[in-house]
């Protein structure tokens, strides 16, 4: 039995053609094939501890709906928003029956909730905007966000040569000073861990579907680098990346 790194480079990328949906990396990470290495702090900890104080949450970027859907309990009044259009009947298909109603949105700037609305707004990896947040929260509401920083995975854009500094500048220190017109800080963290790719099929995946990355990405586009990239881990077995992350708990000023 070939195992992947033995495959052809041809092989190879024929077999990442697989249907995305929903924010589920369970093709890659349930084999293995990509593992990130932990975090100081755990997302889900934090907002299980959040929603026991709280009657009212907002999801922001719910994906498909597979984290809200793990939480042990909702608040009895619990809304989620998703960016990405195909997402939006895929979460609700998984959240309607649990009571949680999801809102398609196109501008972080326009959230469809009213003022005050929510004790709790929770965000991982989603763009905001720091005074739509603090419109839709009460006074006293808690904003946790885990954000993807600006140096994520920059070693593929360097390995591909495709540069990449649009989101250079995102990192925990600017976020704060964004969101400190509105909110008091109550606790902050950023740490670089690592993310390793075991084979060229996932790295490939993986590209295919956080278009953000490497916006021109395709396989033909970036053959050369790809054949390349594909030898060296032929050789060494696997591709360490560096994986950028931050969290922020932010307390809506009374």
């Amino acid at each position: 039995m070939k195992h992947l790194t033995d495959l052809s480079y041809e092989e190879v990328v024929q077999s990442t053609d697989m249907t995305f949906s929903g924010w589920d990396f369970s093709y890659l990470g349930n084999t293995g094939r990509l593992q990130e290495f932990p975090l100081r702090w755990n997302y889900y900890n934090l907002v299980e501890q959040a929603i026991s104080q709280s009657e009212s949450m907002l999801d922001m970027g719910t994906g498909g709906g597979e984290f809200l859907s793990r939480l042990s309990r909702l608040p009895a009044h619990t809304c989620a928003t998703e960016g990405y259009k195909p997402n939006v009947e895929v979460a609700r298909r998984r959240l309607e029956p649990l009571g949680v109603r999801v809102s398609y949105i196109e501008k972080d700037e326009q959230i469809p909730f009213a003022d005050e609305e929510f004790d709790l707004v929770v965000n991982r990896h989603e763009s905001y905007c720091p005074k739509e947040v603090h419109r839709i929260l009460k006074p006293g509401g808690l904003f946790i966000t885990q954000q993807v920083g600006g140096t994520n995975d920059q070693e593929l854009n360097e390995w591909l040569a495709a540069p990449n500094d649009e989101f250079a500048h995102w990192n925990l220190d600017y976020a704060v000073r964004e969101l400190e017109p509105y909110f008091d800080i109550e606790g902050q963290d950023e740490e670089v861990t690592r993310s390793r790719f075991y084979d060229l099929g996932a790295v490939v995946y993986y590209l295919s579907v956080i278009p953000w990355q490497i916006p021109d990405f395709s396989v033909d586009r970036y053959d050369r680098q790809l054949r390349e990239l594909h030898r060296t881990l032929e050789q060494q077995g696997y591709l360490d990346t560096s994986c950028h992350r931050f969290i922020i708990a932010a307390r809506k000023k009374r």
